[in-house]
């Protein structure tokens, strides 16, 4: 019988101390939610910001100045226009579902009954029946509270956001003060373009391929005659910012409404059927070849960090568990002792979107993938 494998104390003390660790800033960032989210929002806003401003100067000749504030002015205006079209147009949605209420019933009463036929109970239920033991009073106040809370978010989002702008004018100082060597700071200026490529590459990729589903979705929405097909458009361009349940929802929450909109049951099956193909083919064939190098993430770690952060943050965890898992597998992916994690996150091994053909480590240099340095990360 061979003895038991040694493990050194060091290393035994070592990986305790990094658990410890991770369930402390787990209960730190779920603690903190409250203050945390609206800075994580405040901070992929200046980054889509900064996305935007260097894209108008590369198509147009404003100078650095001007360009900064007319994409700070375009993120903001498309941030309120969209709590605007949330507020709004839910309010309008249930303000006409309240007033049609009357017919639902009778309705969905209908819709249980051939459901319980089909496997042979004729005796079905009602649905005041089925909904008696559900407190809907209460769901409905904490939908309430959630509207309220997306109100304040959105203004403590928007001080954040100005004074992490107001911080950028000593990012230069900063950078020399934390890395007085060059190639220190060359390094961390590569990690900073990494996190932010990758980042931005994942929005680049949802809203280009939200914006196709959208589309096709509205025009079928239309072409069946569902209510309110403009909102139901916007509903699935937001949840496509969420894997997994994003999909979901947008397959299937128009087609139950058009169970209960219609009264036979073709419209909410062509609409189940149309979505279903809209989402195959863009999903499958579309985004693939978008997205490339982008989001070099595993399946199974997207779920996990969707459930981890949800659980957190909640709505706005969800939204942002993509971007932060990008963001993660970035940052450990330049560290030798943390490069595992990131092999692990990345969906072919490789975290680097330039390793060799094994993915035996990070590469030696990498002067062609360095973009230079923005005027305020500049060396002195």
């Amino acid at each position: 019988m061979k003895p038991p494998l040694a493990i050194p104390n060091s290393t035994v003390a070592r990986n305790a101390l990094v658990t410890l660790a991770v369930v402390a800033v787990g209960a730190a960032l779920y603690w903190l939610r409250d203050i945390l989210t609206p800075l994580a929002m405040a901070i992929f806003l200046m980054i889509m910001i900064d996305g935007v401003k260097r894209l108008i100067e590369r198509h147009t000749a404003l100078p650095d100045q001007t360009a900064g504030v007319a994409a700070l002015l375009l993120v903001i205006a498309v941030f309120f226009a969209v709590i605007a079209f949330i507020v709004n147009g839910a309010a309008g949605f249930f303000t006409d579902m309240s007033g049609v209420s009357s017919g639902i019933g009778p309705r969905i009463d209908a819709i249980i009954a051939d459901g319980a036929r089909l496997i042979g109970i004729e005796a079905a239920p009602t649905a005041a029946e089925l909904i008696a033991d559900i407190d809907l009073r209460g769901y409905l106040t904490g939908l309430a509270f959630q509207a309220q809370g997306v109100a304040s978010g959105s203004f403590f989002v928007m001080v954040y956001l100005g004074f992490l702008l107001a911080s950028q004018a000593g990012f230069r100082r900063k950078i020399v003060a934390m890395f007085p060597q060059r190639e220190q700071r060359s390094e961390a200026l590569e990690v900073f373009q990494r996190v932010r490529g990758g980042v931005e590459g994942y929005l680049w990729v949802q809203a280009v391929t939200g914006v196709i589903i959208c589309a096709a979705a509205w025009i079928l929405m239309r072409v069946v005659g569902l209510q309110h097909a403009e909102f139901w458009t916007f509903i699935i361009f937001v949840v496509g910012f969420i894997p997994v349940l994003g999909g979901a929802v947008a397959g299937l929450a128009p087609p139950l409404f058009a169970l209960v909109q219609f009264p036979t049951y073709w419209p909410a099956l062509i609409l189940l059927i149309g979505l279903q193909i809209i989402l195959f083919v863009v999903g499958n064939l579309v985004q693939p070849r978008m997205q490339g190098d982008n989001q070099n993430v595993d399946p199974v770690a997207v779920l996990l960090a969707l459930a981890l952060w949800g659980k957190m943050w909640g709505v706005v965890g969800m939204f942002l568990s993509t971007p932060l898992l990008v963001m993660a597998m970035a940052i450990l992916a330049e560290f030798k002792g943390s490069r595992w994690i990131a092999v692990l996150l990345s969906g072919n091994g490789r975290p680097y979107e330039d390793e060799g053909e094994h993915g035996h480590g990070p590469p030696a240099k990498r002067p062609a993938r360095v973009k230079p340095p923005r005027p305020e990360a500049s060396e002195p």
